[in-house]
């Protein structure tokens, strides 16, 4: 069974982190995706959209793929179903992201497993606005 970070752990990897790349941020500003990003951006992080199917979102340019990232990320956030994170789970490896984050609802353990045997920090199944915002002073 998983388990996540403590939350006083979850509350320093949030105040260290600056860059979180969004995978499945959507540009429709009605999708959940886009509401719990743009929070996270008005809080202060850079986000990076990393979706093959838009241009751009928050006013920052999309990219294809996590392979596709050109600069340091603090955090990859996940926004896909649990069935895509196997594939997602090798493309986050060849970052060097320490942590991997899933929204509610998705949770793959294989993958949960994967990833921290290869000392990655992982958190399934949190909101990460939810979690800025009761772990934040």
């Amino acid at each position: 069974m998983l388990k996540n970070p403590e939350r006083n752990e979850i509350r320093s990897i949030l105040q260290d982190a600056k860059t979180i790349a969004v995978v499945g941020l959507s540009d429709n500003p009605a999708r959940t995706s886009h509401s719990v990003s743009k929070a996270m951006q008005d809080a202060g992080y850079k986000i990076i959209p990393v979706n093959p199917m838009i241009d751009e979102a928050l006013g920052e340019k999309s990219l294809k793929s996590l392979r596709d990232i050109p600069d340091h990320v603090d955090i990859v956030n996940v926004f896909r179903r649990s069935e895509f994170l196997k594939d997602l789970a090798e493309d986050y490896l060849e970052t060097s992201a320490p942590v991997f984050w899933t929204q509610l609802d998705v949770v793959d353990e294989e993958v949960f497993n994967r990833l921290s045997s290869k000392g990655r920090t992982v958190i399934m199944d949190r909101c990460i606005k939810v979690e800025h915002s009761i772990t934040q002073p």
